[in-house]
C-alpha cells in the first residue's frame, strides 16, 4: 500500500471541499440579500424542543415596509442603539462587557444587531471561541453585502421572541392578534423587552423583568427618535 500517496491525495481532497464549502456560504450569504432564509438552526433547536409539549412553533415572515416604525424603534432602543453608524461591531461596549465579565460572574454580551443576525441566521447558540470566531466572519460579510436595512429586516424576522415564537409578525399575532404593522409605541416596547432570554421574560402576561424593561426602552425610543440616522432606517428611506 503506497502510503506516501494517500496524505498528498488526502489534502488535495481536504482543500478542495474547503473551496468548495468556502464558495458555498459565499455564494449563501449573497442570495440572502433578496431571498428569505427558510429557516435556521435556532429555529430547528426549538422546534424540536417544544415536540410533546402543548406548545407550537410560529414564525412569519413580514417584509420590511409591512413592520410598525414603533417596533424598528423598539429593538434598536433595546439592542442596540449605534446601529446606524457602526461597522457591525461596538467596540466600546465589547471593552465594558469584557472589563465586567472579569469581574462579575453573570455574563454580560455586547453583541450588536449584526452579530445578532450573523449568529441566528449562519450559526448555533451557545459560546465558543470557533462560533465567535465565525460571528465575526459573518458579521462582517453581510455589513459590506447585505447593507443596514436587510440586517434590521432580517433581525426583526428571526429574532426569537416568545418561547417558538420567531419573528416580529408572530408575535405580534400570538400576543396582541394583530399584524406587525400595526403595533404600537407600548405593544414594540414590550415585544422588544423579551429579547435578552425570550422564554423567561414573558410578554403574556408580562414577567415583571419584562414589564421594567419596557418601561426602560420606552425612554430611550423617545431619546433616540430624533437622531436622523435612526429616523431615516426606521421610516425605510
Amino acid at each position: 500500500m503506497n502510503t506516501k500517496g494517500i496524505v498528498p491525495r488526502t489534502w488535495r481532497r481536504l482543500k478542495r471541499i474547503a473551496l468548495i464549502l468556502f464558495i458555498a456560504q459565499f455564494v449563501y450569504i449573497i442570495i440572502l440579500k433578496w431571498i428569505n432564509p427558510p429557516i435556521t438552526l435556532t429555529m430547528i433547536s426549538s422546534w424540536f424542543s417544544l415536540m410533546g409539549t402543548d406548545k407550537h412553533f410560529h414564525k412569519t415572515w413580514v417584509n420590511y415596509d409591512e413592520i410598525s416604525q414603533h417596533a424598528k424603534l423598539a429593538v434598536l432602543a433595546s439592542e442596540d442603539q449605534l446601529f446606524p453608524d457602526h461597522n457591525g461591531f461596538d467596540f466600546k461596549s465589547i471593552e465594558k462587557a469584557m472589563k465586567h465579565n472579569q469581574k462579575s460572574k453573570k455574563i454580560r454580551g455586547a453583541s450588536t444587531i449584526s452579530q445578532q443576525v450573523a449568529k441566528n441566521v449562519f450559526l448555533w447558540q451557545g459560546r465558543s471561541w470557533v462560533r465567535k470566531g465565525l460571528e465575526v466572519y459573518f458579521t462582517f460579510m453581510i455589513e459590506k453585502i447585505w447593507g443596514k436595512e436587510r440586517i434590521l429586516e432580517m433581525y426583526l424576522n428571526v429574532a426569537q421572541m416568545g418561547d417558538g415564537i420567531f419573528g416580529i409578525e408572530a408575535a405580534a399575532q400570538q400576543y396582541y392578534h394583530k399584524g406587525a404593522a400595526s403595533l404600537n409605541r407600548e405593544q414594540a416596547a414590550m415585544i422588544a423587552a423579551c429579547l435578552p432570554n425570550p422564554v423567561k421574560y414573558t410578554v403574556v402576561p408580562p414577567a415583571r423583568t419584562t414589564s421594567y424593561r419596557q418601561r426602560k426602552i420606552l425612554q430611550q425610543m423617545r431619546f433616540i427618535a430624533p437622531d436622523p440616522d435612526i429616523s431615516e432606517l426606521v421610516r425605510g428611506e
